[in-house]
């Protein structure tokens, strides 16, 4: 099967090709705005590196959140015009759970939501033990000593150290690619869908959601 994911989620415009697990091409840059002028030509130029054309795809795979809510947007406008265009299947993958997919043995992921707020999603050797959600820091600290994970991870992970002195602590403000492939290569096929855990903070006159 050959997969290729994007992301466009945190804090990197990222692309990578998966061929039954293994990688043919990835890239990851750094960026907190400009996803959307960049992830096309960005994929484009992964394919070209991994030797393929676009109709040689078996499934796209894309991040749906959390995170950034323009980021997200960016990412399921391409991966779902890209699985119109090709007839071929794309799959939604949480930023939490790629983040957490490299880690073995019991994992935290937790992104900073600011506001005194962070995501947070609880896994052991990939596997969600948890469902995605939104907390304040303290609960999330809370939960974090319930839980006793051997590894934080995600911009969220500093927040939440104190709590769990002894896990290792990966201060990661992106995904791998790869990962998120390697998730959508196993998922069942769905309509990927944006994961929302809370408003987004810009309103548009009258005070609506964008």
């Amino acid at each position: 099967m050959i997969v290729l994911a994007v992301d466009t989620c945190l804090f990197a415009c990222s692309a990578a090709v998966v061929e039954n697990g293994a990688v043919r091409a990835s890239r990851v840059e750094p960026m907190s705005r400009g996803h959307q002028e960049r992830l096309a030509p960005l994929a484009a130029e992964v394919m070209q590196e991994a030797g393929l054309r676009f109709d040689q795809l078996d499934r796209v795979g894309v991040t749906v959140g959390p995170g950034s809510f323009t980021g997200l947007r960016v990412g399921l406008a391409f991966a779902k015009g890209l699985s119109s265009a090709l007839s071929i299947p794309a799959v939604g993958v949480g930023t939490l759970e790629a983040l957490a997919h490299p880690l073995a043995g019991r994992v935290i992921a937790a992104l900073d939501a600011k506001r005194g707020q962070v995501y947070l999603q609880a896994f052991a050797d990939g596997a969600a033990v948890s469902a995605p959600d939104v907390l304040p820091i303290e609960t999330a600290a809370a939960r974090v000593a319930e839980l006793g994970p051997d590894v934080l991870v995600g911009t969220g992970a500093a927040l939440l150290a104190e709590t769990r002195p002894s896990a290792r602590v990966v201060e990661a403000d992106r995904t791998d690619p790869a990962a998120v492939a390697a998730i959508a290569a196993v998922r069942r096929p769905g309509p990927p869908r944006p994961l929302y855990l809370r408003a987004p903070d810009a309103k548009l006159p009258g005070g609506r959601d964008p």
